[in-house]
């Protein structure tokens, strides 16, 4: 269980996260994840990142039992340490390819947003139930995924949509049997990474420089409303609800 990182294939590291039952990250969790992208990306072997989850999900966000049992302090830290793994996987000095399995919900749209590319299995859903869940934020990342009016939509209704359906948007590469998703992950990445490394690592600071929307500013701002929702006891009234609700 935790966060691991291997290189089974020449200039390709897999970080692979691990935190059964559903992938939802503690706040230990969130950071060790950062720590393992950006480490990846500083190794002047690598040339590209498989960012990838085991179990029935990708990732289904913060671990919301935690906040519950610990308050405020968690809630920092849990939005602290998203902010870290979003910008790690942004600014990881080589392309990340996140291979998404499963549900990609919350915190998951974070990552995938701030990758480079995406491979999903058939089964894969995406989306932000934050409302539902008395969180606000990861909107920056959705839309890097999906058209203004649907990003609105789906964040207002916390609908998900199918990786067939982002593929359809442009924002999926390849949609696979989930037998298949490491193997496409890792061909994708391989071919990434048979390029030059140094032109990659000035490829990939170019393309982050030319970005319309600075994601971790905007991703910020829209922190500053989740703590407004948890102090003006929003937030914790439909957390209260999620939780009796078994979710």
């Amino acid at each position: 269980m935790g966060v691991s990182t291997s290189c089974s294939e020449k200039g390709v590291a897999v970080v692979t996260v691990d935190f059964p039952p559903v992938n939802a990250l503690p706040v230990a969790g969130w950071f060790a994840l950062a720590d393992s992208v950006r480490s990846a990306g500083r190794d002047r072997e690598v040339r590209c990142v498989v960012l990838a989850a085991q179990g029935r999900g990708f990732n289904a966000g913060v671990d919301i039992k935690e906040i519950q049992a610990e308050g405020n302090g968690a809630l920092i830290g849990a939005n602290r340490g998203c902010f870290e793994a979003f910008a790690a996987v942004y600014e990881c000095e080589v392309p990340v390819v996140a291979a998404v399995q499963g549900f990609c919900l919350g915190g998951g749209i974070g990552l995938v947003g701030n990758a480079d590319a995406i491979v999903a299995s058939e089964d894969a859903v995406f989306g932000l139930p934050e409302l539902d869940r008395g969180a606000l934020g990861a909107a920056t990342h959705l839309a890097r995924l999906v058209p203004p009016h649907l990003m609105r939509a789906l964040y207002y209704t916390a609908r998900t949509v199918t990786a067939g359906e982002l593929h359809a948007h442009g924002s999926v590469w390849r949609v696979v049997p989930r037998d298949g998703l490491r193997a496409a992950a890792l061909e994708l990445a391989g071919e990434i990474a048979a390029k030059d490394g140094e032109l990659l690592r000035l490829a990939k600071a170019a393309l982050n420089g030319i970005d319309p929307v600075d994601v971790r500013r905007s991703y910020r701002f829209e922190q500053g409303f989740t703590f407004e929702a948890n102090l003006s006891g929003v937030a914790g009234r439909v957390r209260d609800t999620f939780g009796k609700e078994g979710g």
